[in-house]
């Protein structure tokens, strides 16, 4: 992190955040604090079952479980876009990647406009004390995760841009005041620092002096655990926690339903010309042997019960600052991964192990009545930002596509939709394909596009025989890749046909396991679903070019910076 650049603009922006600062301290000291504060906690890989309360037998978490008791638990909740990036903006925007228009191979970062109309910033603008702790891994404004935009626009910021490691002071200098070494940890110093208020943590930026007690406060705390990534950096050190070294290392981990090694893959689960595997990521091939999957699952484990005691830590302080009464905490994560199912590893496809996550929702000020339920409403990840919003009393812009789920949990509403929409527009030189689906509770369709990218191979071996760093192949993205995306975007509203369709009874197969595009038994609901869709990606699409701003390998280069892979 570049923290000159961060300086430059606290001083920049000092006397606009002071007026909003006493501007804010004015009304809530008038009235008294009467809108809640709130505590966004995200996860990163985090398929729905890893917690016990999403029926995992194995793993330890009791402060979530006690959550989900104690507030609502969303059993069919699912990400618009399953890979971090368009995910992490659909959340903040509250709206599909095919209108945001900010995706790993877009080329773009999202403007400063629209930035400002996501759900921290609508709340900082509403008088809430805002923080961010964690990751982001949104680039926002020229110069994407260099611009110091976002370290600017809170009043709390404790982050990194991208991945955190396993040891983030290892990747990020901002961490290097706290004690501790592991990223769960990391970030739980700072959720304490936040809420304390005692300001001890070296490194923390704050662009107000104290959190005022009296006004409401927005804290996003935003991990990159149970990740591939970071899960693959543990390393069992002296200086780690018990946890981590030693916990659940004493049992036998299964292996997921339908795993298949990659030894053993005679048919594989998409087509190989749509979806070519061998051009993976190399750092998802931990899925190709029981033994490497069980040992990533186990540090999955112990990362989800890492959090889970931080989760256990932070509702403990809210009690000790008095402030447990008055506080939602709202917790999910931005996508699944597969660990092997059907020989598949990675994510950014349209199956449920990928797109369906948690969402727990946990409301002190409600009525005990509407508290401790399950919903299997349809919901998704764009919903969360119109209610939090909802839920302080202000409006939500009009760009957010999102539903407020304020009613469902009151009870006085089922349901918000009727059909979900996901979509994949991550497809490059590393194998995956395009893809769309829409899904009820009883019937998925998903739809594919062909692949024609060049072989992430073909470039490895081009980039050895040229004695050029392969990653600088593999990730930058050009000028020219922006309109590749659009195109992607765009193709399938203009008549781009689909070349491989898919549709699963979920109540019948939950997994996944048959595809009846081709029965005929099932002509009618095929038909019906394609329907569904085109509805739905039209408005998945809305109107209007996107708010972003170009960021590039070569717009970089114009700005005299690079752009490192994040």
């Amino acid at each position: 992190m570049r923290i000159g650049r961060i300086k430059h603009f606290r001083s920049r922006l000092g006397l606009i955040f002071s007026i909003v600062f006493f501007s804010a301290i004015g009304i809530f000291t008038t009235f008294g604090q009467e809108k809640p504060n709130f505590v966004f906690i995200l996860t990163d890989d985090q398929s729905y079952g890893y917690m016990g309360c999403t029926d995992n037998p194995i793993v330890k978490t009791p402060h979530l479980d006690a959550l989900a008791k104690e507030g609502v638990l969303f059993t069919n909740a699912h990400i618009t876009s399953a890979i971090c990036t368009p995910s992490r903006a659909s959340i903040l925007t509250s709206q599909f990647e095919r209108k945001h228009g900010i995706n790993f191979n877009s080329g773009t970062s999202m403007a400063e406009e629209a930035w400002e109309q996501t759900y921290p910033m609508v709340m900082r603008q509403n008088g809430y004390y805002t923080g961010w702790i964690g990751k982001n891994h949104v680039p926002v404004g020229e110069g994407g995760y260099d611009s110091g935009i976002m370290e600017s626009s809170f009043d709390y910021w404790y982050a990194g841009h991208g991945h955190l490691g396993f040891y983030p002071k290892e990747r990020h200098e901002i961490f290097d005041g706290a004690k501790s070494e592991t990223q769960v940890e990391v970030v739980g110093e700072g959720v304490y620092d936040f809420l304390s208020n005692e300001e001890k943590l070296e490194g923390a930026l704050r662009f107000v002096e104290k959190r005022p007690e009296n006004q409401p406060f927005m804290l996003s705390v935003c991990f990159n655990l149970p990740h591939s990534a970071g899960t693959s950096s543990m390393e069992m050190r002296e200086t780690d926690d018990t946890m981590y070294k030693s916990l659940y290392r004493d049992m036998e981990m299964p292996l997921p339903n339908h795993y298949v090694a990659k030894k053993d893959i005679e048919t594989p689960k998409l087509p190989p010309t749509i979806h070519k595997a061998e051009d993976r990521q190399t750092s998802y091939a931990f899925v190709d042997t029981p033994t490497e999957t069980k040992e990533r699952y186990v540090r999955q484990l112990q990362a989800m019960t890492g959090i889970d005691r931080l989760v256990g830590r932070l509702r403990k302080t809210l009690k000790e600052q008095n402030l447990d009464k008055n506080t939602i905490i709202v917790f999910t994560s931005d996508h699944g991964l597969f660990m092997g199912q059907f020989g598949l590893g990675g994510k950014a496809l349209c199956y449920e192990v990928t797109t369906h996550v948690p969402l727990i929702i946990y409301d002190p000020t409600s009525k005990k009545s509407a508290r401790g339920k399950k919903s299997e409403a349809l919901v998704q990840s764009i919903d969360i930002a119109p209610t939090l919003l909802s839920m302080a009393g202000i409006s939500a812009p009009t760009s957010y596509q999102g539903r407020d789920l304020t009613n469902i949990l009151s009870g006085t509403e089922a349901s918000v939709r009727s059909y979900l929409y996901t979509e994949n527009l991550w497809s490059t030189h590393f194998g995956n394909p395009r893809c769309e689906s829409v899904q009820n509770k009883e019937w998925k369709y998903i739809r594919y596009y062909k692949n024609e990218n060049l072989s992430a191979r073909k470039i490895i071996k081009t980039a050895k025989e040229m004695d050029i760093t392969p990653a600088g192949m593999l990730y930058k993205v050009h000028d020219s890749d922006i309109a590749i995306y659009r195109d992607y975007v765009e193709g399938p509203l203009q008549g781009e046909a689909t070349v491989y369709e898919e549709l699963f009874n979920l109540r019948a197969d939950p997994d996944e396991t048959t595809n009846l595009a081709n029965d005929a038994l099932y002509v009618t609901k095929l038909v019906e679903m394609r329907t569904v869709w085109k509805k739905e990606i039209q408005y998945a699409r809305g109107k209007g070019f996107p708010k972003v701003v170009r960021y590039t390998a070569d717009s970089e280069v114009e700005r005299s910076s690079g752009i490192e892979p994040k």
